[in-house]
């Protein structure tokens, strides 16, 4: 049985693999484009009305050109930022909200984080785009290691739709999973949208 160290090394070493093919990756623009149409024709975003959308930094599935489209569907939509070793939501009614932080990241302007109604609770939400460094077929992710989305996702509703995106050159056969990690119920490409296990519940060892 594989331990919980040899399942952490093999995660990093496919972390180290899916970065470098991302940042690879050509026509990044074009096949961002074509995941997020193929999110945005989920039914469970023609149902949800209040999403959870990511704002892409780096080499990650670009999503900044979706975000005023989702809100002109007529979307509620929410944006993670990090505060401490957690993500706050926020409600993003236009792309000017979002400012450059300190690592020249796009996040919601420091003044408007506190207002009443910028704030929202993860119950709130009813579908849940998921970054990621490394997915599997059956909705095994593998983050950047720090654990911001997997605590996020323990206090979103047990039927929210959680939906990862990423290039297909970021699938593995096999992402090894630990107890707190947490299984999408899709995971999106420029290729397919692939059924994940979603949140089950684990069985107990034999």
């Amino acid at each position: 049985m594989e331990s919980d160290l040899d399942s952490r090394t093999l995660k990093q070493a496919i972390r180290r693999q899916a970065e470098a093919s991302r940042a690879a990756q050509p026509d990044k623009d074009e096949l961002s484009r074509a995941i997020c149409g193929r999110f945005a024709a989920l039914p469970e975003y023609a149902a949800a009305a209040t999403v959870l959308l990511y704002v892409h930094m780096r080499s990650e599935v670009r999503t900044q050109p979706f975000l005023p489209a989702a809100i002109a569907q007529g979307k509620r939509v929410v944006v993670p930022y990090c505060a401490g070793d957690a993500l706050e939501l926020f409600r993003l009614e236009s792309p000017s909200e979002l400012e450059i932080g300190t690592y020249g990241i796009l996040e919601p302007r420091v003044p408007l984080r506190g207002l009443a109604a910028k704030r929202v609770p993860p119950e709130a939400l009813d579908l849940v785009m998921v970054p990621g460094v490394a997915f599997d077929r059956r909705g095994g992710r593998a983050g950047h290691g720090k654990g911001y989305y997997d605590r996020l996702l323990r206090h979103v509703r047990p039927d929210a739709t959680l939906v990862g995106v990423a290039y297909e050159c970021q699938l593995f056969p096999q992402i090894p999973m630990l107890d707190h990690d947490v299984f999408m119920d899709k995971v999106i490409t420029e290729e397919a949208v692939y059924p994940g296990r979603g949140r089950q519940p684990r069985r107990p060892p034999p």
